[in-house]
């Protein structure tokens, strides 16, 4: 007999893994909220961390493709580096001095994302054709691309920082101007719900259609007050935190508002780099779900002998990946370089840890063949969670890597554990 928290897990396939890391997260948010004097659970640290959580969280849906296919990738900071100092000159001085767009003009930043986005790809696909063609480990074709990278960044640049950013990319680093506000985060949160309750709809629909077996009606209801919660919650918590005074001030008076004596509230709401980390994972996991591309992938990394004899490409498909990781560099360093408002040589530094540490987290085996988009979101999230934490706690930046190195030993000795266990 199952007790009634085994029928309701299993009524409800919820995945213990995930529900587990949820568990450590809440454990996190509340020692860190203890021990920094409860600023960690503020709207203001919480909707920081979503935003710092942004370029992670891009970066590691693309290294969950990668690693299911028993793959690494090394270079992903090093690409993030250099594509966000090839988009930082395209705006400072190629476009505007060079090709005479003139400051301002509303092409400056869709050329450079476009140049981003072609050479993040480009380097993508040299590292895959040479991991797939050549036959050479992923781990040494991207330690060389970690270590070539960042140095042509530094060569294309003298070592310089570039800046400042054209003020329309700036919106994708998030801030007062690059936010929704409180009435279209609404919007958002209404359609995410649409989204939830439609999505298990459909789902329960697909399931009858194949007389698979269904979750109770009640199981269904349970999930999507659960996904609505959490979603309203979240957007709560985004047009709790008000913008600047001085800023909401400057605003009003360019726009002719009259300043109650309590004070101008104008809320953040969602930031516009959250927006394209969530549409990116949102993309991603329909990618690997929905799509032979996302099949392929999977039966790789399960058994990549058995795959190409069933008449899989595994070398184009390899290739793919490496582009896909590309193209995901291009959209993190964009948000990168936006949310500094400069592209700088140390932009990058250290995030292949960062996330190959969530990815892992999140229950990504390295042994290939197993990992979900949405456990590497919530990895990344941990991951930030505790960087964030350390940060209001003062501690110093040798200690904030020993405890990443120390998490990402643990994470892989539990992933080890749990495919032992579930054998």
């Amino acid at each position: 007999m199952r007790n009634p928290l085994q029928r309701f897990l299993a009524s409800t396939e919820l995945d213990t893994r995930q529900l587990g890391m949820i568990g450590a997260l809440a454990i996190i948010w509340i020692a860190f909220n203890i021990f920094s004097d409860g600023l960690f659970l503020t709207p203001r640290n919480l909707w920081n961390l979503s935003v710092q959580t942004a370029s992670v969280a891009v970066l590691v849906t693309g290294m969950v493709l990668i690693i299911v296919t028993r793959n690494i990738d090394l270079s992903v900071g090093s690409i993030l580096g250099l594509v966000g100092m090839v988009m930082g000159i395209m705006q400072t001085e190629i476009l505007p001095v060079h090709l005479g767009l003139g400051l301002g003009h509303p092409l400056i930043w869709v050329l450079s994302l476009a140049a981003g986005l072609v050479v993040g790809v480009g380097i993508g696909a040299l590292q895959g054709s040479i991991i797939a063609f050549l036959r050479i480990p992923s781990f040494i074709v991207t330690l060389g691309g970690y270590l070539v990278w960042r140095g042509v960044a530094w060569w294309f640049t003298a070592g310089r920082t570039v800046a400042p950013m054209d003020s329309t990319f700036q919106l994708m680093g998030g801030g007062p101007a690059g936010s929704i506000g409180a009435f279209w985060s609404w919007v958002v949160a209404v359609i995410a719900c649409a989204a939830i309750v439609a999505g298990l709809y459909f789902g329960r629909r697909q399931r009858e259609r194949f007389n698979f077996p269904q979750r109770p009606v009640w199981a269904e209801a349970v999930l999507a007050v659960i996904g609505c919660g959490i979603t309203i919650a979240a957007v709560w918590v985004a047009n709790a935190y008000p913008w600047p005074v001085r800023i909401a001030e400057t605003y009003a008076r360019a726009n002719n508002l009259a300043i109650p004596d309590s004070g101008l509230f104008i809320a953040h709401g969602i930031a516009v780099p959250v927006l394209i980390a969530l549409g990116v994972g949102v993309a991603m996991t329909f990618l690997a779900t929905r799509t032979r591309f996302g099949r392929y992938v999977y039966a790789m990394g399960g058994n990549p002998e058995a795959a190409e004899l069933a008449g899989i490409n595994t070398r184009w498909v390899t290739v793919k990946i490496f582009m896909l990781m590309g193209g995901l560099c291009a959209i993190a360093a964009a948000i990168s370089t936006a949310r500094l408002n400069a592209a700088t040589n140390a932009l990058g530094t250290l995030d292949e840890l960062y996330v190959i540490a969530a990815a892992v987290i999140g229950g990504t085996s390295l042994a290939g063949g197993v990992g979900t988009i949405a456990g590497a979101l919530l990895g990344a999230l941990v991951m930030q969670s505790l960087q964030s934490g350390m940060v209001l706690m003062g501690m110093d930046s040798p200690l904030q890597s020993i405890v990443v190195g120390i998490v990402l030993v643990f994470a892989v000795w539990l992933d080890t554990l749990y495919r032992r266990n579930k054998h």
